[in-house]
């Protein structure tokens, strides 16, 4: 079985990253702040009327899944396209941070998530003085929406197994396996960009999306061809993109899932709705705790064995 890093861990100083809002053409701007053991993933947002409210990073806060992910509250507050900074918070295994947005939407950067990785490695990560906590799968989980299905299946690690096969002959079928890890995000998963066609742009801004779409920030498919002059980062960006979102999605629990996540046609829609259909039930998942023990001659170096059954703590499933 493959060892989990035992302690909570978050940011060891805070750390700003800006540019624009893909979909709102906004300047947008976010610093991740440490959090406190047990906090969890909190974004900070302003109201319609200007006033700073908090909003976890979790599957119950989701407002909308067209194109991106959105979080909110009742009361105006929201922040779109939390995707990708929320798949590189999940990657390197950071259970506590403060997300403080200025503006309405996370800045697309380079329309992947190798910049959020970047910022991340700048300040570094911190152990806390308590165990990480995981969501274990215990069934089959399973949501279809038209040709598309996502599901969740029992695993003793977090795994992905992601699958799309579009009509367009540029991308047609492509699928992408892999355990979730710092190691394996950063070389094959992080770089991935989103992608769109030429031929969606005008509806699209006329929708008041994709405002802030270029070919800085999205791999464009026009005529058969791929537009940007660089090309693609991988013969397989597509799906490895997909893998990105669901990762970032999934990431939504709550606390980091120990269960293999599967998908074919999938989107931002199907994976979170694949988390309400877990927590639907609450025999279909449990909390676990890690177990840690320090290494004979490490000083601070912990490792987990196992995981231990703990009290009720988890998403709130009202």
């Amino acid at each position: 079985m493959r060892r989990h890093s035992g302690l909570q861990n978050t940011l060891a100083a805070s750390v700003s990253l800006s540019g624009i809002g893909v979909h709102n053409g906004l300047g947008a701007a976010v610093t991740l702040h440490p959090g406190e053991p047990d906090t969890g993933i909190i974004f900070l947002l302003s109201d319609p009327r200007g006033r700073d409210t908090e909003v976890r990073a979790r599957f119950d806060n989701v407002c909308c899944t067209e194109l991106c992910t959105r979080l909110g509250d009742l009361d105006g507050a929201v922040v779109a396209t939390v995707e990708h900074l929320m798949a590189a918070i999940s990657a390197c295994g950071i259970d506590n941070v403060i997300v403080e947005v200025d503006g309405q939407e996370v800045p697309i950067m380079d329309g992947s998530a190798i910049d959020f990785i970047a910022a991340i490695d700048q300040v570094g990560t911190l152990p806390q003085g308590a165990p990480r906590k995981f969501i274990k799968v215990l069934k089959p989980v399973r949501v279809e929406q038209g040709d598309a299905y996502g599901e969740l299946r029992p695993s003793d690690r977090p795994q992905f197994n992601i699958a799309i096969d579009f009509a367009d002959q540029v991308i047609g079928a492509q699928q992408i396996s892999f355990d979730l890890s710092s190691v394996d995000f950063r070389r094959d998963i992080a770089r991935a960009r989103t992608f769109g066609f030429m031929r969606d742009v005008e509806s699209l801004w006329s929708a008041g999306f994709a405002l802030g779409a270029s070919l800085e920030n999205t791999v464009v498919i026009g005529d058969g061809r791929i537009v940007n002059p660089e090309g693609l980062r991988f013969a397989d960006e597509f799906v490895r993109h997909k893998a990105l979102d669901a990762v970032g999605d999934l990431a939504l629990a709550g606390a980091a899932l120990l269960g293999e996540y599967r998908s074919l046609r999938g989107g931002h829609s199907l994976n979170v709705a694949v988390l309400d259909e877990l927590f639907a039930d609450d025999s279909n998942w449990t909390m676990v705790e890690a177990t840690v023990r320090r290494a004979p001659q490490g000083a601070g170096r912990v490792e987990a064995e196992t995981f231990r059954p703990v009290a009720a703590f988890g998403p709130e499933t009202s």
